[in-house]
């Protein structure tokens, strides 16, 4: 098992507790509350067997998030999926994907691939996401728009986000205009830890950008961001980060606790206790966020938040469609 990757055991209660003393090799043993049963179920064989046979590539099972279980159960399961394929041109210290200068190029029949594979699985909700591609004139828009339209047309009930890298200019209005229901980007960390965590190219005044272009290019559209907790940030960074985020137009915000993925990665300064996440949350939403989830196990791709934002999205939709008559 790599060093921070969650425990997965029988449910255990979520009890907070004094920080415990670093390993021997520097490392932060980990607090009960951060241990997730084993996933299971129908929902979840029937998904996992249609990826398989699909060939589709989920973040879900490749970055091991500890919600698989509960997102691939139920009538409103959800999924994310990885287009542009599995090499990524920037590298980040907390990511564990493959980074090259140059990936392969774009697989043509993806698009179709994907549309084809939500309209099969009958989600309720898809993410979109995709590695960065600084080799490609167009970032991948074009490519990733592409995926967007064919999931329009093959299974138009399927509430969409796109989790996009930090385009701007052209590149984010080629997305743009494929309409997705929720445009994610995230900022990751906080201010002051953006060198240190993310690529050099990436920057949170960058990352603000692509949010708040996002809302330009479709007032209707909701946006979400997401930070990672535990790498040394301060309380008031925190409070600082949620506060241009809000000012940048964000809807949606998804605080988790960072898990290293293997040791060559940024380690985990700091296990969050719960009660500060539940704080974080309140704060968040007197700031006037339309919806924040927080907590250790929390993701950007999370059930819970996906359910309410597929409420406001069909919501909307259905206004939409009442003004048209």
């Amino acid at each position: 098992m790599d060093p921070e990757i969650p425990s997965q055991s029988s449910p255990t209660a979520a009890l907070p507790g004094a920080a415990a003393p670093r390993r021997r090799d520097g490392s932060l043993p980990k607090p009960p509350w951060l241990k997730v049963p084993l996933p299971g179920g129908e929902g979840y064989a029937r998904l996992k067997g249609l990826t398989q046979e699909l060939g589709l590539h989920t973040v879900c099972q490749e970055a091991r998030c500890p919600n698989i279980g509960e997102c691939w159960k139920g009538e409103h399961a959800t999924m994310t999926l990885m287009v542009l394929g599995d090499e990524c041109t920037r590298r980040c210290r907390f990511c564990a994907v493959k980074t090259v200068d140059r990936a392969a190029p774009p697989d043509p029949r993806e698009p179709e691939h994907v549309g084809t594979a939500v309209a099969a699985m009958d989600l309720a909700y898809v993410v979109i996401t995709s590695v960065d591609r600084d080799d490609l004139p167009d970032g991948g828009s074009g490519h990733y728009a592409d995926c967007l339209r064919a999931i329009r047309a093959r299974a138009p009930r399927t509430v969409v986000e796109t989790l996009i890298p930090d385009y701007r200019g052209s590149d984010l209005a080629t997305l743009m205009a494929a309409r997705p229901d929720v445009l994610a980007h995230n900022v990751e960390v906080v201010d002051r830890l953006q060198r240190k965590i993310r690529d050099p190219r990436c920057s949170f005044e960058r990352s603000l950008d692509t949010l708040r272009g996002a809302k330009e290019h479709d007032p209707r559209v909701f946006t979400k961001s997401s930070l990672m907790l535990g790498l040394g940030e301060s309380h008031d960074e925190v409070v600082d980060a949620l506060v241009r985020l809000r000012a940048a137009g964000v809807d949606f915000l998804t605080l988790g606790q960072y898990l290293r993925p293997t040791r060559q990665h940024a380690p985990v300064r700091e296990y969050v206790a719960p009660e500060r996440f539940d704080e974080y949350e309140r704060l968040g939403r007197a700031m006037g966020f339309l919806y924040v989830a927080a907590g250790p196990l929390v993701r950007s791709s999370y059930k819970a938040g996906e359910f309410f934002a597929a409420r406001l999205v069909r919501e909307r939709r259905a206004a939409e469609k009442e003004e048209r008559r």
